[in-house]
């Protein structure tokens, strides 16, 4: 008789277990965090980009807003594309032209704006505009889309503008 009793009592644990693993598949395919949670760390405690920027857009003083998302996608293009030659934005080819907000706006044209900045990601001009480059690399659009490079133009910028002992030479 108690091997009658036996299958009853196991049968129970079978269904628990199978429920668990179905509760474990499906969390798995739940849907991701908000894109709140794509905001780089250093994007939002450095930059200060909680809520959308306004960052020069032209010459003329237009801006365009970019979302702390937006700053990261620009991050993180620096990182795999530039960081090489601009770590914390000190260029170590030319370390008398780093990437602090003075020297892009010393830069001819001024490089202290999304379009102009984009310009020169696509087509690198020397530091007073007279030549051509082979410094850095030209941004081609097979390679980055123009929202890319916006976004990549934007951190460089902001980083700029907020990111401590950017494009300096003192790390101290």
């Amino acid at each position: 008789m108690a091997l009658n009793i036996l299958p009853a009592l196991v049968r129970p644990w079978l269904y628990i277990r199978l429920l668990i693993i179905t509760l474990v598949i499906s969390i798995s395919f739940w849907p991701s965090a908000p894109a709140q949670a794509a905001v780089d760390p250093y994007v939002a405690r450095y930059l200060d980009a909680k809520e959308p920027i306004a960052l020069p857009r032209n010459v003329d003083g237009e801006t365009q807003l970019f979302s702390g998302e937006d700053l990261s996608v620009g991050k993180r293009l620096f990182e795999d594309s530039c960081k090489n030659c601009h770590v914390g934005g000190v260029t170590l080819p030319d370390p008398t032209v780093p990437l602090s907000l003075e020297a892009l706006k010393g830069a001819m044209p001024p490089r202290d704006n999304i379009e102009n900045l984009v310009a020169f990601l696509r087509q690198p001009m020397t530091y007073d505009g007279s030549e051509e480059t082979f410094w850095c690399r030209q941004v081609e659009e097979s390679w980055m889309s123009d929202t890319q490079v916006e976004d990549l133009s934007a951190f460089i910028l902001r980083a700029a503008e907020k990111g401590p002992a950017w494009g300096s030479s003192n790390f101290y």
